[in-house]
Order: structure tokens, then C-alpha cells, then sequence
């Protein structure tokens, strides 16, 4: 196999694919696309396609195929998991000091609290839609975060790209990952579930083949504001960082963005939307651990488990 590795995204980006004549080239114009999608819709950079979208809220505001791609479905996985989807949780965001890349976050520091709490805002199924001129318009008060939704969009395109120029690779991006084909030998790909109480240990490992696995976490991206512990997972139906049952979610299913969202409808909806989620999407597996080690699976995650540690018990 070949390897890339960099940085993007504010996350640490792999790419792989079989050998071949070609493969190196691949894997370049893979980074290529991750890198000018990065730029054209990072919430952080002054001129993306989605914060001049944001800037726009109230009005008409033309935008490309890709992020109407991205808006319809985020409208469509919001409505399908009762709101615990829902990338205009931006303002929430920002309110609780993520208001600039985790990176710069880690660096110098979150912003200050602000004083007011979480206050009433729009959600991302009242924008309305243009289909005729290939334009929307936010109601007033909006701001969208595709975030993962859009990190898992570009990591898809990436891999699809890929894909031209080898038999079989793979594309991860921060918990993140798209197989497409198998490797030469036959054998299926491995994931590691990292232990989120401690970045250097695993709790299990995944044997993948064609599809996607993503892994939400309420450990990974967070942040101390006036001494309060944050984390990224905003819960919509309140406005602050969810009080999940678990603290990670580990998510396999056939598209990577419906891995991307699942992921994290299960870790906010936690133990009381696991049921109603599940149904909805028969054809997802996953991973959810405790704070206490103990973790739950379904039944079909016992296709895509090679091994685990027997201290994570039922």
C-alpha cells in the first residue's frame, strides 16, 4: 500500500491506496481535492462559500451544486432524526467560545463566556430553497456549521477520486473513514476504535470492507471557557454541549454521511433515542462506550468486531 499523510481540516488527514503504476499520483490529486474543498467550505476562513453564505442570512444568496448537496441532505438526516442533526447550531458554537479552529483553540485559548445564555434561533429545515435559480436564503439569525457532514462529504469525494487511479484505497480524516475496494490480498480493512479516555490504547477493532466508519467523540474536540469543560457536540434541543451517555459513538454504514450523522444523533440522543435511531437505519452498526468501559453494540456490529478488550464489558 501507499501512503499520504498531512494536515487539513484542523485534523490529521490518511490517505491510502494499492500499489500501482498511478497510485502516487492519486493520492496527490486526492490531497489536491481535500485542500480546495477545505477552502471553500471552512466556517473559519473569511472568504468560504459557507461563511459568505452566513454573512447573507435574510436574503437570496446563489451558491455551487456541491454545497446545495450538502444543505439538502443535512435538511433531510435533521428531519429524519428528529432535530438531533442540525448544523445551524453555529451561533451555539460560537456563544461557548468554538469560534475559531480547534487548532488556534489548542494554541491560545477559547474566547471568553459569553454572559447571555442559548437564546432562540432558527433551524436548518426553515432555509428556504431556490431550485430554479440554485439559491437560498437563511432566515435571520442563522449561521450553518456543516462540519463533519461536510468533512465526510469531501473525504467521500476524495476517496471516489482516488479510486481512478487504484484497485483499492482508503480515506480517513480525523475519525472519519471511506473504503472503497478491498486490498490486493484479499483481506478486509482494519480500524482500530481508539479508547477515548486514553488516545494511545484500543478497545476494538473493526474488519471493514467497501463502505465507511465514523467515530464521534465528546473527548476529542473540547475546551475549557471560564473554567467550564466544552465540547463540540452541540444537543440542538438545548443549546449546549450534550449530556451524552457515552462517551464515544462509533458508527458503520455503506455512505459515510450517514455514518457522519448517526454518529452523533446516537451520542446526543444517547440511551433514550438509541431505539428510535437504530430502526430508522437498519443498515448501520454501532459502537457506543460508557464513561464507566462498558459499551453497546447491535447485533450486526458482531460482523464488523475482530477483537476487543474483554475489560469493556456488555
Amino acid at each position: 500500500m501507499q501512503v499520504l499523510e498531512f494536515r487539513a481540516m484542523n485534523t490529521d488527514v490518511l490517505l491510502v491506496a494499492e500499489e500501482g503504476r498511478t497510485a502516487a499520483d492519486g493520492l496527490q490529486a486526492a490531497r489536491a481535492i481535500i485542500e480546495e474543498s477545505e477552502r471553500r467550505f471552512s466556517r473559519f476562513l473569511p472568504d468560504s462559500e459557507i461563511t459568505n453564505l452566513n454573512a447573507s442570512a435574510g436574503s437570496w444568496h446563489p451558491i455551487s451544486s456541491d454545497l446545495m448537496d450538502m444543505l439538502l441532505q443535512s435538511r433531510e438526516f435533521s428531519l429524519e432524526t428528529g432535530g438531533l442533526f442540525d448544523p445551524s447550531i453555529l451561533p451555539d458554537l460560537k456563544r461557548l467560545g468554538y469560534d475559531k479552529s480547534m487548532d488556534d483553540i489548542r494554541k491560545d485559548g477559547a474566547s471568553a463566556s459569553f454572559e447571555w445564555g442559548p437564546a432562540f434561533r432558527p433551524n436548518v429545515r426553515q432555509v428556504e430553497i431556490d431550485f430554479d435559480h440554485s439559491r437560498i436564503r437563511l432566515p435571520i439569525g442563522m449561521e450553518i456549521d456543516l462540519g463533519g457532514i461536510a468533512k465526510g462529504w469531501i473525504v467521500e469525494r476524495a476517496a471516489e477520486l482516488l479510486q481512478r487511479y487504484t484497485s483499492a484505497c482508503a480515506a480517513s480524516a480525523g475519525g472519519d473513514v471511506v473504503f472503497l475496494g478491498l486490498p490486493a490480498d484479499g483481506s478486509k480493512w482494519r480500524v482500530a476504535i481508539e479508547d477515548p479516555m486514553d488516545s494511545t490504547s484500543t478497545v476494538a477493532q473493526l474488519q471493514m470492507g467497501p463502505g465507511a466508519v465514523v467515530t464521534s467523540s465528546v473527548v476529542k474536540r473540547s475546551w475549557k471557557q471560564g473554567g467550564v469543560l466544552r465540547h463540540h457536540l452541540i444537543d440542538p434541543r438545548t443549546g449546549e454541549p450534550a449530556a451524552s451517555d457515552w462517551l464515544s459513538v462509533t458508527v458503520a454504514a455503506p455512505k459515510i454521511t450517514t455514518a457522519e450523522v448517526y454518529a452523533k444523533a446516537l451520542l446526543i440522543g444517547g440511551k433514550a433515542e438509541v431505539g428510535r435511531l437504530a430502526a430508522q437505519r437498519p443498515e448501520i452498526s454501532y459502537f457506543a462506550i460508557a464513561p464507566d468501559g462498558t459499551f453497546r453494540k447491535t447485533l450486526a456490529t458482531l460482523e464488523y468486531l475482530n477483537e476487543f478488550q474483554q475489560t469493556y464489558a456488555q
